[in-house]
């Protein structure tokens, strides 16, 4: 529902773009009359209705149609006008000081994707190309920090989940912060936050003052889903593939929770990369876990990965239900195998070199009909390969969920239909519907939920 509205203010930079030179502050204020400017107004939007219980970016875009924001070149630098801004952004007429630094982060990393500050030299042809444009990217956006000993930990789980599995990720944050841990998710709310959460209590307990809490996140997701104001630095990533190589990357190490369709994206998109023979001896600790209450969740997760994926991909990470602190000290022994490891290969601790991921999974997936029902989904192909079409499906139900073209598409044509073997297409039916009756599918209230797919077998 729509809130109140702050009619104009004006805003400057506060955490990146301080510092520019005369031909950047043009290229930023072009972007205000080019292709890049709904793009901007909708990050913008989200950014600004941090807090909001909505997890639909056209239901969102549709309640501040008349929002605007005006990019002003000034002689140091950039201003931002905003018209009819969510007033929960402000207090006392001040922006929120988190919200203004995502605010501006989203204008550097959109205007870099879209302008030639990006574009020189980079190869998106070729698979060593993407990875070259990922890592500058985020070396934009000041991520990457050489030197550092291998201690970021991504955690990924869902948005739409129970209480207790809330506080539970609260509790293996804090566990993780206590072991002066650092902390990367998606950014969002639900998983996203509540590792953050409890990082943040644990790191004060420590007194360090210097704790990341790094959000990755992408155009479509983040009209979604607003950043939590924990997210001490956020980068927005041009689309979905690159964001999940981000996070490979620049993560030592994976703990997955409960969460729905993305969460099962995430982790196929995972075990797939971890299942190519190039990185067969790669350390790279993953614990799948959750609270006692979710164990038939992780079960079901863990049966599908095994039914569709095999063995060796349930080889690939622990399963460890309702201990936080036997999570963090399996993380914590995992990261020291990881320093180790590159160490002796002269890898970098800031960026995963190493790590082969292989063009399938870089490759931006359109969420068409056409292309939906064209995915191979058969058992006899490699494991790595399957691995890459189911978590494009998934990332199929998780457009058609969230996103606004994908919704746009559904309500045009119907649900997306997902054809495949029926080995590999009654796993994928199961844990669809337990996703359904679990409420992971979308966030609590509201009408019932109605599938954006059909299972074909």
């Amino acid at each position: 529902m729509r809130q109140d509205v702050v009619k104009k203010v004006s805003v400057h930079p506060k955490g990146s773009l301080e510092t520019l030179s005369q031909r950047e502050v043009q290229q930023l204020s072009e972007v205000g009359s080019g292709s890049a400017y709904e793009l901007f107004r909708q990050c913008a939007l989200a950014i600004l209705n941090t807090g909001a219980q909505s997890d639909n970016a056209k239901t969102v875009l549709e309640a501040y149609r008349d929002f605007e924001v005006r990019i002003h070149q000034e002689d140091r630098g950039v201003r931002l006008e905003l018209i009819n801004a969510p007033a929960d952004a402000f207090v006392d007429g001040d922006m929120i000081a988190s919200t203004r630094e995502m605010l501006f982060s989203a204008l550097r990393d959109i205007v870099y994707t879209a302008s030639d500050l990006g574009q020189p030299g980079a190869d998106l042809s070729s698979s060593q190309g993407i990875t070259d444009y990922v890592f500058h990217l985020l070396r934009n956006a000041r991520t990457l920090r050489p030197g550092v000993e291998p201690k970021m930990v991504v955690c990924w789980g869902g948005h739409s989940i129970s209480i207790e599995e809330y506080k539970y990720s609260k509790k293996v944050g804090h566990e993780l912060g206590l072991r002066s841990l650092d902390i990367c998710t998606g950014c969002g709310p639900g998983v996203m936050k509540g590792p953050m959460k409890g990082a943040t209590i644990a790191h004060a307990k420590q007194r360090i003052i210097n704790g990341r809490y790094l959000g990755l996140s992408e155009p479509g997701i983040i009209a979604a889903e607003a950043p939590n104001p924990i997210v001490n630095e956020l980068v927005i990533l041009p689309d979905i593939e690159k964001r999940l190589e981000a996070f490979v990357r620049v993560g030592h190490g994976i703990i997955v929770f409960p969460g729905g369709a993305g969460t099962a994206e995430e982790f196929l998109y995972l075990l797939g990369i971890l299942m190519h023979p190039d990185n067969a001896d790669l350390p790279f600790p993953v614990i799948l876990t959750g609270p006692r209450c979710a164990e038939a969740y992780l079960r079901q997760l863990h049966e599908f990965v095994g039914a569709t994926l095999g063995d060796k991909a349930q080889a690939r990470y622990q399963v460890i239900i309702d201990n936080p602190s036997e999570v963090a000290r399996q993380m914590a022994k995992g990261l020291k195998a990881v320093s180790q490891f590159r160490r002796e290969r002269d890898d970098a601790f800031h960026f995963n070199w190493l790590l082969k991921v292989d063009e399938s999974f870089q490759r931006p997936f359109d969420p068409t009909h056409d292309n939906m029902s064209a995915l191979q989904l058969r058992r006899e192909l490699p494991a790595h390969q399957l691995a890459a079409s189911l978590r494009q499906a998934f990332s199929g139900i998780v457009a058609g969920n969230v996103k606004d073209r994908g919704i746009r598409l559904i309500e045009q044509h119907g649900p997306y239909e997902i054809h495949g073997d029926p080995s590999v297409m009654q796993p994928l039916d199961r844990l669809l519907q337990a996703f359904v009756d679990q409420q992971r599918m979308k966030l609590p209230g509201g009408t019932a939920y109605e599938p954006c797919y059909r299972v074909v077998s």
